[in-house]
């Protein structure tokens, strides 16, 4: 994985404005990131307990019940909440 090249800054902070855009572009696109591999890691939970994950997958679940099912749905739910304080975005079925 390739991860941008961030000048070290030192505890005397001299970063013009010119180098403020690129670091915090670079944040952005970090903090993106790593919220995509969060919504990929819940999708293929939701693909391994529905047994719909590609065929190069040594792993397969077990019979799942119906509450199992839910369980696992209130779980990504929940997961795609992160860093979203409660009563700020409604939740939907």
């Amino acid at each position: 994985m390739y991860f941008p090249n961030i000048p070290n800054i030192t505890p005397a902070i001299s970063v013009t404005v010119e180098q403020t855009i690129p670091l915090l572009l670079s944040s952005i696109a970090l903090e993106e990131l790593a919220l995509a591999h969060i919504v990929n890691a819940e999708a293929e939970k939701l693909q391994f307990v529905l047994g719909t994950l590609p065929t190069g997958t040594a792993l397969s679940p077990a019979v799942v019940s119906l509450a199992e099912l839910f369980a696992v749905d209130s779980s990504v739910m929940n997961g795609g909440e992160i860093g979203v304080p409660p009563g700020k975005v409604p939740r939907t079925l």
